[in-house]
């Protein structure tokens, strides 16, 4: 008998209107960037994820694939919001890891806290 595969946990939709919210979510630090995703779904590191993104005003939705290398459980320490780090695939990451930093250019090297660190 094999194993049962984990249930499939869907797309998941993010949009990140405002610069700041932004900044709180991107994760600079981690290999070809990457994102905070709020959600108080069970997910394990390592779990392949898609996301479509919707960065401030524009109306294309971004397709990503990544790997989740970060989880907030709920109920964490300082009110720290439920979700997960998703690392961006080289090849899926690219397009979006390119407009984030646009978007983000002069504030990467801030001291202000993200949602990870």
């Amino acid at each position: 008998m094999s194993p049962k595969a984990a249930p499939r946990q869907g797309i998941l939709s993010l949009t990140i209107k405002e610069r700041n919210a932004l900044y709180a979510a991107y994760l600079a630090y981690v290999k070809d960037g990457g994102l905070f995703i709020p959600t108080s779904n069970p997910y394990k590191l390592g779990d392949e994820v898609f996301i479509l993104l919707t960065l401030m005003d524009e109306t294309e939705k971004i397709p990503v694939v990544g790997r989740v290398v970060w989880i907030t459980p709920t109920g964490a320490q300082g009110n720290r919001t439920a979700g997960i780090g998703l690392q961006f695939t080289d090849k899926d990451g690219g397009p979006a890891r390119k407009k984030i930093e646009t978007y983000l250019a002069g504030a990467l090297q801030s001291d202000r806290t993200t949602h990870t660190m």
